[in-house]
């Protein structure tokens, strides 16, 4: 088991004029080989990599990165460092098809692993090994088993199909289930999903949202992929319906009165996604850190088509919710991975949105976790990377309003062997309740070191100390 890894300080980047760039040794490269295209203000680079079959992933308490491989039966840790990755390792190997991660909030510890046939629970950080917790089915087409934690408490697992359209023996498939963190109370939460890879709640109205995919074998066009929001006791329709409440009479024969997949059934999608795009992973926009346009919006990522005469998906798009989840539009966030030609570059699966302005974006096909930044989070008025400073030295610029606390953030000066060399509150005189760039100022007085590189290190301020809220910006420079 790995030892215990210090608490990770949390995102960095580096400022270079109005830019910004990821600070890493000369010897390394993060910048992403791939042709992926964004919105004006984000960045892409790549955050780890030599991680085939990178599925999903979950951040721990110490800020660490776990990655399910489910095509390499392994669960791999990532070791964060000042935002950076410095060590990998395949913890859990052996394993049968591994793909869900839980954290328990409660017990932050405790990492759930969901496999193909069961559920287990261990003590990361231990020598404590894999204790199953729950039986599920195995076999069939559909092998992925996604678990989390829900608002209530209960940790929720996904089941796919056994089969691309039929009528199930086995009661446990196609469907969602909840139970207690220990595995009891095993119970069935919704029905008539073939393939809910993924799922995630709306953190507006605390509902469960989830990706569908629909049946092959209809053509190009048919069935639509869904985006449902899951409720509790109902029925989304698969066998027999798909979609807004279209009866799939391709595999149904049987003759009714009534539309059979009208109300009171609770089949209807909430989202079409055009068909055979794969929709993987899912996630809401928090508020802090992000433009207000993709305030409660909804990025899904499109893994590709395969059963297509044209290939669709290989991107990642916004959908444009209301605060309670009302459908307004989309447009694409992430293109690149399908080539004009039809070449696939990638193929994005699952996605963590988090305050700040950041995004992590798994790829099981180039086998790279992607980092994403909204790169308007400040402006420096006086300073650039690599710049020449001296004592004393006043820096001048503008933060997002969420990185102060009671109008001040500290500031560090650290020399080329970062020892701390002085300290500085900045404060500002403006409204710093806001989600806007607010205007600041602090003043560092120092001895020259005997280095002659240092780092200017910009911290946001942390009053609740957890490690899942530290965001910090290094600058370097040069000393007189």
């Amino acid at each position: 088991m790995a030892k215990i890894i210090k608490l990770a300080i949390g995102l960095i980047l580096l400022a270079t004029g109005a830019a910004v760039l990821y600070f890493v040794k000369p010897s390394e490269e993060l910048s992403s080989p791939l042709p992926l295209n964004l919105p004006a203000g984000f960045k892409i680079s790549i955050f780890a990599k030599d991680l085939p079959g990178a599925r999903a992933m979950v951040f721990d308490q110490l800020g660490n990165m776990w990655v399910s491989r489910p095509s390499e039966g392994a669960v791999t840790l990532l070791e964060i460092e000042n935002g950076q990755v410095v060590h990998q390792d395949d913890i859990f190997r052996g394993l049968n098809r591994p793909h869900g991660l839980a954290i328990y909030h409660r017990d932050p510890f405790e990492l759930y692993i969901a496999e193909t046939d069961k559920i287990s629970k261990v003590r990361i950080y231990s020598e404590g090994g894999l204790q199953k917790i729950a039986d599920l089915p195995a076999g069939g087409q559909h092998s992925t088993r996604t678990i989390d934690f829900g608002p209530d408490e209960r940790l929720y697992v996904s089941i796919g199909s056994s089969c691309n359209v039929c009528n199930e023996s086995d009661d446990r498939r196609a469907k969602i289930f909840s139970m207690n963190p220990d595995g009891s109370g095993f119970q069935e939460f919704a029905r008539g999903l073939r393939n809910a890879v993924f799922f995630d709640w709306s953190y507006v109205t605390g509902e469960m949202w989830a990706t569908e995919m629909g049946r092959d074998f209809l053509g190009d066009d048919l069935p639509p992929d869904e985006i449902n929001i899951v409720k509790s006791g109902k029925n989304y329709g698969w066998p027999i319906c798909y979609g807004k409440n279209v009866h799939d009479t391709s595999f149904d024969k049987n003759t009714y009165i009534r539309n059979p997949c009208m109300e009171p059934f609770e089949t209807q999608s909430h989202i079409d996604i055009p068909a055979h795009s794969a929709p993987l992973g899912l996630a809401f926009i928090p508020e802090e850190g992000w433009p207000e346009s993709f305030w409660y919006n909804l990025l899904v990522a499109y893994h590709g088509s395969w059963n297509r005469s044209e290939a669709t998906g290989y991107k990642i798009v916004r959908y444009k919710l209301a605060p309670g989840g009302a459908y307004i539009g989309e447009e694409d966030f992430i293109t690149g991975w399908l080539t004009k030609n039809g070449k696939v570059l990638g193929r994005p699966v699952d996605i963590i949105a988090q305050p700040g302005g950041t995004a992590y974006i798994s790829d099981d096909k180039a086998g790279v976790i992607y980092k994403v930044v909204y790169e308007d989070l400040y402006r420096l008025d006086n300073l650039k990377a690599n710049d020449i400073i001296s004592s004393p030295f006043t820096l001048k610029g503008t933060m997002r309003g969420f990185w102060f606390f009671e109008a001040s953030f500290p500031v560090r000066l650290l020399d080329g062997n970062d020892k701390e060399i002085a300290v500085g509150i900045a404060m500002t005189s403006a409204n710093w309740m806001t989600v806007d760039l607010v205007p600041f100022e602090t003043k560092l007085e120092f001895s020259a070191p005997a280095t002659a590189n240092g780092t200017l290190v910009l911290q946001k301020d942390n009053p609740s100390g957890l490690p899942e809220n530290d965001q910090e910006v290094r600058i370097p420079i040069r000393f007189k």
